[in-house]
């Protein structure tokens, strides 16, 4: 009966154990403090939607990985680079849903029953909100058992 509730803490502990990530919120990002800088790196999960079919239930889930980008106080003259690091968030923050994509298309969360049906989308976005803030948004369906009893 707690399909959302453990897709929701299934996503959470995911994140916290990850060494990118500091803080995981969920819900409505504009609700989310974003001026605060010791939230940083963040792993933000949306639930689009949901189906039922028959024994699964399926999520439609955006989650959002950010980090502050840092501009240099040093003069930078290579403009394929520029003078920030958003490359190096930007890398990070795939790695980071990529490794979450990996986990549930074949490692320990595909083996806790949640798995990923079809392909992720992934787009990056950068000076999105209120500070300089650079990363991806990963779109995919998740699929669960559906535990629901008719009793």
């Amino acid at each position: 009966m707690g399909n959302y509730y453990n897709l929701l803490d299934t996503l959470k502990n995911h994140f916290d154990n990850d060494a990118f990530i500091n803080t995981v919120t969920e819900g409505d990002i504009f609700a989310v403090d974003l001026s605060k800088q010791t939230i940083f790196p963040l792993a933000h999960i949306i639930v689009n939607n949901s189906s039922i079919e028959n024994n699964i239930i399926r999520f439609n889930v955006s989650i959002l990985c950010m980090d502050i980008v840092d501009i240099s106080k040093n003069e930078n003259t290579n403009v394929f680079i520029g003078d920030n690091n958003e490359q190096d968030v930007l890398n990070t923050m795939f790695a980071v849903q990529n490794r979450l994509y990996e986990s549930l298309r074949r490692g320990d969360l595909f083996s806790d029953n949640f798995m990923v049906d079809g392909n992720a989308s992934c787009e990056p976005f950068a000076e999105r909100f209120e500070n300089y803030l650079a990363g991806w948004t990963m779109t995919l369906d998740i699929l669960v058992p559906n535990s629901m009893t008719i009793c």
